[in-house]
């Protein structure tokens, strides 16, 4: 119990944290971003696929977070998983070498890049659920239309 609680207080002061520094991005802002930080193309991955998958998984939110239960919560914009990438006190092989809280910045700039650690791995865009289930073998174009990227 005693780190059950000890990971729940964590978790509630990242969230904490998370509001006082979160951004909700509109959507030609975050596609302007990405665009910025070399994401359009980046393993294949075009800006649209970005923008999809930021939509489903955060829509746009640097602050969301998703506890999936013990050992596991998704964080930032990318939802970006503690069991594998980021440091939250639980356990984690820390793939990006970030703290989680890190993920939940208005500064994207980590996020972006732990994000180009995800897709170098086999799995690439398709590490990510919402990808697969709303992005993935769609016409994405709606998602950059009118964004001048």
């Amino acid at each position: 119990f005693k780190k059950w609680k000890q990971h729940y207080l964590s978790l509630v002061f990242l969230l904490l944290l998370a509001v006082s520094s979160a951004k909700v991005f509109e959507r030609c802002e975050w596609a302007r971003v990405l665009k910025k930080y070399g994401m359009d193309g980046y393993r294949g991955v075009t800006l649209a696929d970005w923008v999809c998958l930021s939509q489903w998984e955060s829509s746009y939110d640097t602050g969301a977070t998703n506890y999936n239960g013990p050992g596991s919560t998704d964080y930032g914009i990318f939802q970006i998983n503690s069991r594998y990438w980021c440091e939250d006190g639980s356990p984690t092989s820390n793939g990006c070498n970030i703290k989680c809280s890190e993920l939940l910045s208005d500064d994207v700039g980590a996020a972006i890049n732990c994000a180009k650690r995800v897709v170098k791995d086999p799995q690439g865009v398709r590490a990510w659920v919402a990808w697969k289930r709303h992005c993935e073998n769609q016409d994405l174009s709606s998602y950059v239309q009118g964004c001048g990227v």
